[in-house]
């Protein structure tokens, strides 16, 4: 059907839709999301992605091969100003969505609104001012005053009582071997960052300049640090996640990526439940795209809100029904690393995970108690469609993030486990530049505890970041030498191992998760194919090495 059809339809139905508010009377403070039919006329083109994309945000396209597309062009500024000329207060702006967010008091206005010519829909995102006090942050997140962890130091960092969660996912291998983040930026969208650039937590951020933009996507402004809107008071959820990724207090708490840089920004607004949060967050993910940045640490979920006809169902968390989810699976387009919080609701008549934790591109991250036992409010799987979330866990309760007093608590929510994995999975990333987001994304999955047998609380298990990165050396060396392949893959009981090795000293060795060599094999001169019993082997993942004055190759065997 043609576009300008399409549109004229739209328009009727919305007019009808409106034409029983009377006219010039006043309405409830109101939000609505206001859809462009098109890009006509456009100051931005393709042809110039500088224009609307940082340095940073095009060499992280053009390392994996992504190329630019339509929905990366602004949305026209010209409908923009249209818009606002009617009367309206632009919110947020979507080239995702291809719109804008506005607020508006008046029926007449927004029926100005609605009759441009270049607006497609008008979507009520939220119809009232918040009065209710609810909040969206995950409601399972619990904050204790005590902890009772291990205390551990090793030669890169003293983490305190903070150890096991670092351990747990022994990102500490990666720590000792001089990867802590540098030179990868991490987006967090959270609420607001209640004084991070005063606590003694992220002295180290703030002393090398770590922090490269804040922005509030419900304030309209940068304030982070003290932010107060709608008299919401402290807000203290984004700092405490901030610090599971960015603290630095020897002896008390070393967060996952201490040293990479980041962006702050907030898009949840605590003293309501209304789907424009999805919107905000959809804002802060394009602002954090353009600007370059490679991971993103959401601890956020959305389900039911307070206007009940925005409700999510389970039957939405199909990876393409919710905004947001949408919105994230268009950032993972992008080439960045999405990490998400399972959400908190595993205990609830919900039970399942919420969005934007459905995406099939976003690694949705559950919660294990200090000793890797599934914790009951842990969102659980599957997608309603049938995929498998979570995807990992990790440690989620009694977690030691940072106080307001210069010290450090404890706390419990899917919301801290995710970015302990999302700065650990900054520090692959770190190391191996050039993988996509999807080759670190994979090779978390495949280096967890129950990857060959998954399942709906845990997903593929606890990640170990010391078998990731030798996963991610394996397929380096392989696509480097493409001389090394090991099938059947996963076996039962005999591999085949073809190679084109030309050496006479040469030899193969079966290393096991921990590092153990299980079996060792001198190979002749030319023998390109043969076989090794697997057979008493237990289930799980191994490594193979080739080694000959060639050098070595590695590749991954799962034994079934």
């Amino acid at each position: 059907m043609n576009k300008n059809i399409i549109a004229a339809l739209y328009y009727l139905l919305l007019i009808t839709f409106f034409s029983s508010l009377p006219v010039h009377s006043q309405i409830s403070p109101s939000k609505y999301f206001i859809r462009f039919a098109d890009r006509n006329n456009s100051p931005y083109t393709l042809s110039n992605p500088s224009a609307f994309l940082s340095t940073k945000a095009m060499a992280r396209r053009t390392r994996q091969s992504i190329s630019y597309v339509e929905n990366d062009l602004p949305v026209n500024p010209d409908y923009v100003d249209s818009v606002a000329s009617k009367g309206a207060t632009v919110l947020t702006r979507s080239k995702w969505f291809n719109g804008v967010s506005i607020y508006i008091t008046d029926s007449a206005e927004l029926n100005a609104v609605i009759a441009l010519p270049f607006v497609l829909s008008a979507k009520p995102v939220q119809l009232r001012k918040a009065n209710k006090g609810s909040v969206n942050l995950f409601k399972n997140d619990v904050i204790t005053a005590e902890h009772h962890q291990s205390m551990r130091t090793t030669q890169s960092y003293d983490y305190g009582a903070a150890y096991n969660q670092v351990g747990m996912i022994h990102l500490d291998s990666l720590h000792s071997q001089g990867y802590h983040g540098e030179g990868m930026t991490i987006a967090i969208l959270d609420d607001g960052f209640y004084n991070a650039d005063s606590i003694a937590a992220f002295d180290s951020v703030r002393v090398n300049h770590q922090i490269l933009g804040t922005k509030d996507f419900v304030g309209g402004d940068a304030d982070v640090f003290q932010d107060t809107v709608y008299g919401e008071g402290n807000i203290l959820h984004g700092m405490w996640t901030f610090s599971l990724i960015g603290a630095n207090l020897p002896g008390q708490l070393v967060g996952t990526a201490p040293k990479a840089n980041f962006y702050l920004l907030r898009t949840e607004q605590n003293a309501s439940e209304n789907i424009i949060e999805e919107y905000n967050w959809d804002a802060g993910a394009e602002y954090a795209d353009s600007a370059g940045a490679d991971v993103f640490s959401t601890s956020l979920g959305y389900t039911t809100f307070d206007d009940t006809t925005q409700n999510h169902t389970y039957a939405s968390m199909d990876g393409k029904t919710c905004p947001i989810t949408i919105a994230a699976e268009i950032a993972a387009s992008k080439g960045i690393l999405v990490v998400n919080s399972a959400g908190n609701e595993g205990n609830s008549s919900w039970q399942y995970i919420s969005a934007p934790a459905d995406g099939d591109s976003v690694l949705t991250i559950g919660a294990v108690d200090s000793s890797g036992n599934y914790v009951s409010f842990s969102g659980k799987g599957p997608t309603y469609d049938g995929r498998l979330k979570p995807n990992v866990v990790a440690q989620g309760a009694q977690t030691v993030i940072a106080d307001t007093g210069g010290g450090t608590t404890t706390g419990g929510g899917t919301s801290f486990s995710c970015p302990i994995i999302a700065g650990a999975a900054a520090c692959l990333w770190q190391k191996y530049p050039n993988a996509s987001n999807m080759q670190i994304f994979n090779a978390i999955e495949e280096s967890a505890s129950q990857y060959t047998h998954p399942d709906t609380l845990l997903g593929y298990g606890i990640p170990n970041f010391y078998l990731a990165n030798i996963l991610l050396s394996g397929i380096a060396k392989e696509d480097e030498h493409h001389s090394f392949t090991v099938y059947p893959n996963p076996a039962l009981s005999y591999v085949t191992i073809a190679s084109n090795h030309n050496t006479v000293k040469a030899e193969l060795l079966l290393i096991d998760v921990v590092g153990r060599i299980v079996m060792k094999r001198a190979i002749g001169l030319n023998e390109t194919i043969f076989q090794i019993d697997v057979n008493m082997l237990s289930k799980g993942v191994y490594f193979l090495q080739l080694i000959s004055e060639e050098g070595t190759l590695e590749t991954k065997m799962v034994k079934q």
